[in-house]
């Protein structure tokens, strides 16, 4: 996979094994950072990917400008991975090894994205546990309640919906 925009643009990462996670399309990536760049400023934000695989989503917002990144993966294997990517880069990060439903999100964060398995069943879970966002971006192939947050956008790329959400 390659970091699609920004100072680490054409830059190479690691992926972990696709019978373990599923990459977000490059197609999809550069679609959420350029909707996210008309809502907000990336200079100084911070960013939670709750499900990070490879960890491309917080590279990619990285590259873009947010300066705080936390990643959460509880895969060991995949988790390895996350980190050599990071270290790769030479970013100082919040690398979680753990449960994205068991963690405190006391801490604020500009933007959340909630990418887990598709048919997992956690995504309204995950939404329940954030109290302290400005917007939520989920990718999902099926309906998903969304309470308490209100939908601000949804674009759908094939079977994949890509929704922007707030509080």
């Amino acid at each position: 996979m390659i970091i699609t925009a920004g100072k680490f643009k054409g830059r190479k990462i690691l992926t972990p094994d696709e019978k373990i996670t599923r990459p977000t399309l490059s197609k999809i990536r550069m679609a959420v950072f350029n909707t996210l760049q008309a809502m907000i400023d990336f200079n100084e934000s911070s960013f939670l990917d709750m499900f990070a695989g490879s960890g491309i989503m917080g590279l990619e917002a990285l590259s873009r400008g947010f300066s705080n990144i936390t990643a959460i993966e509880k895969n060991k294997d995949t988790f390895n991975i996350l980190k050599k990517n990071y270290k790769t880069f030479d970013i100082n990060a919040d690398l979680i090894f753990g449960d994205s439903l068991k963690q405190n999100y006391s801490r604020y964060y500009d933007v959340v994205y909630i990418d887990p398995p598709y048919f997992s069943g956690v995504y309204e879970t995950s939404l329940s546990m954030l109290k302290n966002v400005n917007i939520v971006v989920l990718e999902h192939v099926k309906e998903v309640n969304i309470e308490p947050f209100s939908l601000i956008k949804q674009k759908q790329y094939g079977d994949k919906y890509i929704s922007y959400l707030k509080l």
